[in-house]
């Protein structure tokens, strides 16, 4: 298919837009000012076997490094990340950021191919545009691991047909931040179930249990720590600007558990999305549908988070440009996320509040979606 000029200059600006931002974040590897220090400094415990999650052992650490800030940057995940936060310890700030980048970097290379290849290998360029999505370049600006999300998520589009035990164990990647996925995990479990597809249950679990062992081995008191960590995090009054939290903030803001309620209601539709459809059910349609709407519904999230949600912004772009819709919607979504990003807009801004209801409505507009609820009020473009 021959592509229009003015989208072939589109591709080819945010590309070179791409490369200049990889050159920037080359040049300024501060591993002191970056969201890496919290797994750099967790590595650094437990080389030396400490609590990697002891605030104040974490500061003292973290201070070390440049790190400037008055309260500790912690490494919320569960001790299950221990295989990428103990590699750190054995290695200096600024090699350490390094080694955090190039690895992140091919996260994105090997997602971003995976998924050209998941949509039928299209002659087009428009898998360029991932590599400049907006919280794809957030997390390469601050050592941020949502590419390791983005990662598990493509593993497992692409290896749950031809090898469900790899997709299986993809999901690891995916359960460093497990609170992102429920939805998605909630229909996996139930199709995997219902499809008898026990080999992707097999592989996950023997992940989750490789990882847990390698937590033991190198801290037997994690969990508990982890525990103590999580009920002293303050999680209620953390700074981070999701749907959810304003869901709570509108009704009781101290009534916590309120901000858990977007999430539940979104595990109750996808099964019920899934239960409708499972005779046509695919991961890579429908699937990326209850994807969107979990880190629509997430409780709490960064901005850097939504590089998940890639899978199904580049499988929008290919089916609206397969059937002839415009692209429009998708350049004024993205340069606009790209414009705060750039302009130094914290990433735990109330000003990224609208990014997962845009991922969601581009992607339904993307099928066609948004045209089967015209007689509810909707319109197709």
């Amino acid at each position: 298919m021959k592509l229009h000029p003015m989208r072939i200059l589109a591709a080819v600006c945010l590309a070179v837009a791409g490369v200049a931002l990889l050159v920037f974040i080359a040049r300024n590897n501060d591993a002191g000012q970056r969201d890496f220090i919290s797994y750099w400094a967790a590595g650094q415990q437990l080389a030396h076997g400490a609590d990697p999650y002891d605030s104040a052992a974490i500061l003292r650490v973290e201070a070390s490094a440049g790190f400037t800030q008055a309260e500790p940057l912690i490494m919320r995940n569960p001790p299950i990340a221990f295989f990428l936060a103990l590699p750190l310890g054995y290695v200096t700030p600024s090699d350490g950021i390094i080694l955090w980048i190039i690895l992140l970097l091919a996260s994105l290379v090997v997602s971003v191919r995976l998924l050209w290849m998941l949509n039928g290998r299209p002659d087009n360029r428009l898998h360029l545009l991932g590599y400049c999505f907006a919280p794809v370049m957030g997390c390469l600006m601050l050592g941020q691991f949502g590419l390791f999300l983005l990662l598990g998520v493509t593993l497992f589009l692409y290896f749950h047909r031809s090898r469900p035990l790899q997709a299986g164990a993809a999901l690891l990647l995916c359960a460093l931040k497990p609170h992102l996925f429920l939805p998605f995990a909630a229909v996996l479990l139930v199709w995997a179930l219902t499809t008898r597809a026990y080999r992707v249950l097999a592989g996950a679990a023997i992940a989750l249990l490789a990882a847990s062992a390698l937590a033991f081995a190198v801290d037997r008191h994690a969990w508990a720590q982890y525990a103590f960590m999580m009920n002293h995090a303050g999680m209620k009054d953390t700074a981070l600007f999701t749907l959810s939290k304003y869901f709570r903030l509108l009704i009781d803001r101290d009534a916590f558990w309120l901000q858990f309620v977007p999430q539940t209601a979104a595990c109750l539709w996808a099964l019920w999305y899934f239960l409708t459809r499972r005779a046509q059910w695919d991961w890579l349609d429908q699937g990326l549908v209850v994807l969107l709407v979990g880190a629509m519904c997430s409780p709490y999230s960064w901005f850097t988070d939504e590089a998940m949600v890639l899978p199904g912004v580049l499988a929008g772009l290919y089916r609206a440009d397969r059937d002839g819709r415009s692209l429009i919607p998708f350049g004024v979504i993205a340069v606009a996320a790209i414009a705060e990003l750039l302009t130094n807009i914290p990433v735990a801004s109330v000003f990224y509040l609208w990014t997962t209801p845009a991922w969601l409505l581009w992607y339904l507009y993307a099928t066609g979606r948004l045209g089967a609820l015209k007689g509810h009020g909707f319109t197709q473009r």
